[in-house]
């Protein structure tokens, strides 16, 4: 009787220390979530310029993460310290690298999803 109460009690300890590791080693999906931030000079967010119809907006973002943008487009994209990644309406993605400064005077984007990778 001692020795299936060892078993038992050294089978629980397996399955707690398995369980255990399965939850360390297991992604958790995004760990950050892109955030709006206050665009202030002197910092590297990505910072995009766009419009929708008469209206102008320009926004910043931190943060490594996935969000929608609601398809406006894109006249100017700086991206700072962050790799980025649109995705425009056509379907298509685009990566722009950190440190770039790009603007679109003709033939803007219309970004519907931004991503900084």
């Amino acid at each position: 009787m001692l020795s299936k109460t060892k078993r038992l009690g050294r089978s629980a300890v397996v399955a707690f220390a398995a369980a255990a590791a399965f939850t360390v080693t297991m992604p958790t999906g995004n760990a950050f979530a892109i955030n709006k931030v206050e665009c202030r000079a002197g910092e590297n967010y990505l910072k995009i310029w766009s419009h929708s119809g008469n209206k102008n907006s320009v926004d910043c973002y931190a943060n490594a993460g996935r969000i929608n943008f609601g398809s406006w487009w894109v006249d100017r994209i700086y991206t700072g310290n962050n790799d980025l990644i649109y995705y425009d309406d056509n379907g298509d993605s685009v990566r722009v690298d950190r440190w770039t400064d790009i603007s679109y005077p003709n033939r803007p984007p219309k970004v519907k999803a931004i991503e900084i990778v």
